[in-house]
């Protein structure tokens, strides 16, 4: 049987769909600004005004003096291996403290929760950190940029709570086998919680690929140099000298127009194409924390 729809739900789909669509050109309007004027001429693109939707004269020079840029190669090298390194440790930190939350027979359990649930909202300060990571010897090493943000608070509390879900007797039946609690771990809640987890690694590669603050104050050297302060300095300070050498005043500055473009481009793309094999669980895993935090 089919159902009449009144001329109220009609006109409020076509708002809708309207609004929807305004939102998304207004979304990828810019993204397709940078791209399209990464692939321009930069004398072109410096005497164009107004809305840009294609390259001005195609060039792929900004991307041919970014890529041979040495800073930009020993960027990618860092941001990498911050990456890499740290989204280990950050969920082998995370993990371990989410099952040990998690676990109802925990002595003085609520007291450490709130403890922990404490430094979401105070901390020794910027000063306090500068000090113990000198102290410790870890100036100037990309080791000071991943320890200090080893493990965040909010998200071990979303990890815990992906692992509250887990029916409490799958735990039982395994220690009643005689599991330990480190094989209940990895065979039974992180399998099971592969939703939760695939949202925290999120969470965290997005926070250190573009994560530029600390490596300002913790590094010295600009070889290590992560990838998003390097383009900082591109597009903040305007450093382009290294990428336009050999070339006149006015080709320099049509020149770094495209650059910094570019840069924004390769800095930005690899992020982006790690969305599509999360987003299945991306949903999932923040309903979770949604449903039952």
């Amino acid at each position: 049987m089919k159902i009449k729809v009144s001329w109220q739900q009609r006109c409020f789909d076509v708002f809708n769909v309207l609004f929807m669509l305004l939102l998304m050109v207004i979304t990828l309007y810019p993204m397709i600004h940078v791209l399209m004027a990464s692939f321009s001429d930069g004398e072109e693109l410096l005497a164009h005004t107004g809305v840009l939707l294609w390259p001005k004269g195609f060039s792929l020079e900004g991307y041919t003096r970014a890529l041979g840029n040495s800073a930009i190669v020993s960027g990618y090298k860092s941001t990498l291996f911050i990456l890499v390194v740290g989204c280990l440790v950050n969920m082998a930190l995370t993990i371990a403290g989410a099952y040990f939350l998690s676990r109802k027979d925990v002595m003085w359990k609520k007291p450490i929760s709130m403890f922990i649930m404490f430094t979401m909202f105070f901390s020794g300060g910027l000063i306090p950190q500068y000090l113990t990571i000198k102290g410790i010897g870890l100036m100037d090493s990309l080791w000071a940029v991943i320890v200090v943000g080893a493990i965040s608070t909010y998200n071990m509390i979303i990890m815990r709570t992906g692992f509250d879900s887990i029916p409490e007797s799958l735990h039982e039946s395994a220690v009643i086998d005689g599991a330990g609690h480190l094989t209940i771990l990895a065979r039974i809640m992180v399998p099971l919680a592969m939703p939760t987890i695939a949202v925290i690694l999120l969470y965290y590669g997005v926070a250190h690929w573009n994560a530029w603050f600390s490596a300002s104050i913790y590094l010295r050297s600009p070889g290590k140099y992560p990838l998003q302060l390097v383009l900082r300095g591109i597009l903040l300070v305007n450093d382009t000298t290294a990428m336009t050498q050999g070339m006149g005043d006015s080709e320099t500055w049509a020149a770094g127009e495209t650059i910094k473009y570019a840069v924004i481009i390769i800095a930005t793309v690899p992020i982006l194409c790690i969305y599509p094999f999360l987003q299945k669980y991306f949903v999932k895993g923040v309903m979770i924390g949604a449903v039952k935090g």
